[in-house]
């Protein structure tokens, strides 16, 4: 089974990592934002891809770089061919969910662990799409009715 795993850089890469033993059992792509924080991940075990980091701080510029993200996430999805993506969120995530949807591969989607007591807008988007939902928090599970209690990637 190929595995696509895909995080925005930060916290949420970090948490994505953490599922390293399932990373190093399984046929897995990474595909994340550019930035000098993740380059090392090319030296790794693992094929990586990288996307444009872009913020939506910055409002004049973050949708083009979005709409490049999302047609880059095509391109990716189509050469890696991924049975499953795995996602711990955020924006960079969610075309590549959507696409993955379209596609036939299967979803699963780890809420961040910082939160919990509200949804974020990743979790929002790819809540309808997600073939497993996990959550960190027991009180997540009130915001997220289908979802599972995972615990702590941690």
């Amino acid at each position: 089974m190929k595995i696509l795993f895909i995080a925005s850089t930060g916290g949420h890469l970090e948490e994505l990592l953490q599922l390293s033993d399932l990373l190093a059992k399984s046929d897995s792509w990474v595909v994340t934002e550019k930035t000098k924080s993740t380059l090392h991940l090319k030296a790794g075990k693992h094929p990586v891809s990288f996307l444009v980091f872009g913020t939506k701080d910055h409002w004049l510029v973050y949708p083009f770089k979005f709409l490049y993200n999302c047609i880059r996430s095509l391109i990716l999805y189509l050469r890696i061919k991924p049975d499953a993506i795995i996602t711990t969120g955020t924006h960079t995530a969610v075309p590549m969910c959507y696409w993955g949807k379209l596609l036939g591969a299967k979803i699963i989607y780890i809420e961040t662990f910082a939160n919990i007591t509200t949804k974020t807008l990743s979790g929002r988007l790819v809540y309808p799409i997600a073939d497993l939902f996990i959550v960190q928090w027991h009180s997540m599970q009130e915001l997220y009715p289908k979802a599972v209690v995972g615990g702590w990637i941690f």
